[in-house]
């Protein structure tokens, strides 16, 4: 649902502060908002070596988020340090398949509360580059879609993004269409 004035609202918070945002999305049921970086599941400081209990913490709240139909999701931010990859400390830098195996449970919660029609993939370069290349991120990408659907992969790739920003030129085109070749 688009707000009167055509606007969205893209927020980054951490997963403590879900709750907020759905309290936002309810009072606002107009506004579409599109929570950035997998919903700020944090994996440094007083969060550090408890990614099980953060994934529990951020589930419980990502699930009572994705009952919101004003409420989308980009899957990105995972070469920030505060999501708690260490990446960027070892000797090389990750390939593709160790940063998909290292994201799918986000991944795979974020679609299955969401659905693809409510997610979509989105860079956070440069920001990221200190963890993995560009093109090491969007083949992890396609490695977390590579068991979706066509329609699911076009939704997580660039339809979500479209309908969400309300790129219509775009959206009903097949020129943007992913390769998956």
């Amino acid at each position: 649902m688009p707000c009167q004035a055509g606007l969205s609202l893209d927020v980054w918070v951490y997963h403590t502060q879900l709750n907020e945002i759905a309290e936002l999305a309810r009072a606002l049921p107009d506004l579409h908002i599109i929570v950035d970086h997998c919903g700020g599941p944090i994996g440094t400081g007083p969060y550090a070596g408890k990614r099980d209990d953060v994934f529990q913490e951020w589930k419980k709240s990502i699930t009572a988020l994705a009952e919101l139909p004003n409420v989308s999701i980009k899957i990105s931010g995972f070469g920030m340090t505060v999501m708690g990859y260490s990446f960027a400390q070892a000797a090389t830098p990750p390939d593709s398949l160790t940063l998909s195996r290292a994201w799918r449970p986000l991944f795979e919660t974020l679609v299955e509360q969401f659905g693809s029609g409510r997610c979509m993939f989105a860079s956070n370069f440069p920001v990221d580059k200190g963890m993995f290349s560009y093109g090491v991120f969007w083949n992890a990408c396609k490695r977390l879609a590579e068991n979706a659907s066509s329609a699911e992969r076009e939704h997580l790739f660039w339809r979500t993004a479209a309908a969400r920003y309300r790129l219509s030129s775009l959206e009903n085109t097949d020129e943007y269409k992913i390769k998956t070749a």
